[in-house]
């Protein structure tokens, strides 16, 4: 069963510093409040959801339906509306704000946003491919992918072959990134490492789906702070 996510938007990089002396890369992410539009009954669609809306937009853009939708919700308009699906409505209603207290006890996430777009690339950056010699017996294919059909038969290119093509700009979700800290005045989160996009992407977090046991930075520093307290005998 999904948890509920919020939407971001990836500011930068910067780097957070432990009392041991650790430097660990982070990026901030600054989160929207999101808005409760709508919840969803189970004897309407066969399932429990919430729907939530985020980010500001002008009533001129919005579509006649959408005017109406709004309007009967009472709410202000959305630029965009995301459904979660929950086991219970008991803790959700209509008109309720949702901020970083989504992750409140949360340690891990999951990260989906777009990568960056590199445009056209050859086969070699795009897959990794080593190219053709770059010694004698090759003209000018030192950087081509090399053969992609066969005979007569079947005689044609298959679908998905690895080629040169557009690289990047693709949907990709990261897993169990740690927070590292969240400052709930600035609305801002930072997340241990790097995540997928440019600057000024679109972040959805959400509550990380696998059940994982690995420690935090601060429970691996309190590990190595209770290790350096016992006697030398006794670790032994």
């Amino acid at each position: 069963m999904s948890e509920i996510a919020l939407i971001g938007k990836k500011i930068g990089m910067t780097r957070e510093f432990y009392k041991t002396g650790q430097s660990v890369p982070v990026t901030v992410v600054k989160m929207e409040k999101g808005r409760i539009i709508d919840l969803v009954q189970e004897d309407k669609r066969g399932y429990k959801a919430v729907q939530v809306g985020f980010g500001k937009i002008k009533n001129s853009k919005l579509s006649k339906s959408m005017k109406g939708y709004f309007t009967k919700k009472n709410t202000e308009p959305k630029r965009k509306l995301k459904e979660f699906r929950v086991d219970s409505l008991d803790n959700y209603k209509e008109g309720n704000e949702l901020g970083l207290e989504v992750f409140k006890d949360v340690k891990f996430v999951d990260i989906k946003s777009t990568t960056i777009g590199k445009g056209f690339a050859g086969a070699m950056k795009r897959h990794n491919f080593s190219g053709l010699r770059a010694s004698h017996g090759v003209s000018i294919s030192h950087r081509a992918h090399g053969s992609t059909g066969q005979n007569q038969d079947p005689g044609k290119v298959f679908k998905n072959k690895k080629m040169a093509g557009h690289m990047g700009n693709k949907v990709r979700t990261m897993q169990n990134i740690e927070i590292v800290k969240s400052d709930n005045e600035n609305n801002l989160l930072y997340l241990k490492g790097s995540i997928p996009g440019s600057k000024n992407t679109e972040v959805l977090v959400k509550k990380s789906a696998k059940n994982i046991k690995k420690l935090t930075m601060d429970e691996k520093i309190a590990e190595i702070e209770r290790i350096k307290k016992i006697p030398d005998k006794k670790k032994k």
